[in-house]
This record gives structure tokens, C-alpha cells and sequence, in this order.
């Protein structure tokens, strides 16, 4: 198996840290040739998401991207991630790759005095969450699951080859998203071999 993780901005070397550690092959995706190798998943990380939507735009990732996805890529939206993967934000205007059926709000836990740890439920599990400067999902859509919620709001869900959420497991000790995200490409694999 082998991950690409978009490399343009934020924290994106946790999240191949996190993926070495379970033995995962990974690459980093900074340009369009990056796209043409052996990909089984993406994943989109966290950081400013007005800079990586302009920085897909001018270095010609976003539609090779956006095409990859609804072509069925397995990806991992996280944080930034979320609001990239989001079809609509209902707080800011910004390049995206909007292909996941949800409304999101930008910041939505406040600025950099908002952010805060806690423990919740992702997809019947309870684990370790760090937000910062979070996201979190106003509206899904009919296709979307919610995999969690935090003080009523929705901070993870999945779209059929897509999971999204407000917060950074690359910054916790907890392997879960990442167990749930593996678990969701080899499911993607096996239907294409069928």
C-alpha cells in the first residue's frame, strides 16, 4: 500500500511519520508528475486552507486532484483537509476541491484562542482530538455517514471514498483514524479487483 500525502503547506511530515510508523509507504504530492505514481490514498492535511487551495490552483493540482477523488482515490481530509473536500463553506469564499456532499464553517471553534483537546467518539470509538483553529460540519448531505460529534457538532465524517475531520490525529498517539482510513482502501481495492 501506498499513500500520498499533499505536501504544500501545514502538517503534512506528521502524517507520514504517523503512516511509517504503521508500516505504510508514503510520498509527498507537491506537483501534477507526483500523481502519475502508484497511489492507493491521499491525504490532505492540515494548515491554512485559503494557501493550499491557491497553491493547487497555481501549481495545476486541484483538477487532477478533483478527478482523481471522484474517480474513487480513498482520501483523508483533515482539518484544512475538511474545508478543501467540503462542497460548500458557508463562512468563506476560496478555490476548493468540493467534492464531498457537506457544508462546513471555517474557524468554527473560534481563532488560535479556541483551540483545545479533548476525548470523543470517531466511528464508535473513543479517542484523543486536537483542534486547532478547527473546522467543524454544519450540514452532511443524503451519501454522508457522521462519525462524530463534539458539544453537538458534527467533526468527522465519510462520503463513500472520502473521510474528513475537523481535527489532527497526526498530532495524537491514537492510530485509529489511520486504521479506519487503511481499512477504507483496502475495501476501494478489493472492489476494483472484483
Amino acid at each position: 500500500m501506498r499513500i500520498g500525502v499533499l505536501a504544500l503547506q501545514g502538517a503534512f511530515i506528521e502524517h507520514i511519520h504517523k503512516l511509517q510508523a504503521l508500516g505504510i509507504d508514503t510520498f509527498e504530492i507537491r506537483q501534477p508528475a507526483d500523481l502519475q505514481t502508484t497511489c492507493d490514498g491521499l491525504i490532505i492535511p492540515g494548515g491554512e486552507s485559503t494557501v493550499i487551495g491557491k497553491l493547487l490552483v497555481e501549481l495545476q493540482l486541484l483538477t487532477p486532484l478533483k478527478n482523481a477523488i471522484q474517480a474513487g482515490l480513498p482520501v483523508l481530509g483533515t482539518c484544512a483537509g475538511l474545508i478543501l473536500l467540503a462542497k460548500t463553506i458557508s463562512n468563506a469564499t476560496q478555490p476548493g476541491i468540493n467534492t464531498m456532499d457537506i457544508v462546513t464553517t471555517r474557524n468554527g471553534y473560534g481563532r488560535q484562542l479556541g483551540s483545545f483537546n479533548t476525548v470523543a467518539t470517531f466511528a464508535g470509538e473513543k479517542i484523543p482530538m486536537v483542534f486547532i483553529r478547527a473546522p467543524y460540519i454544519q450540514k452532511v448531505g443524503p451519501q454522508v455517514e457522521v462519525l462524530g460529534q463534539v458539544e453537538g457538532r458534527i467533526i468527522a465524517a465519510r462520503q463513500a471514498n472520502m473521510l474528513a475531520t475537523a481535527f489532527h490525529p497526526e498530532l495524537t498517539d491514537d492510530p485509529k483514524v489511520y486504521q479506519y482510513f487503511i481499512t477504507m482502501i483496502n475495501q476501494q481495492n478489493q472492489r476494483r479487483v472484483v
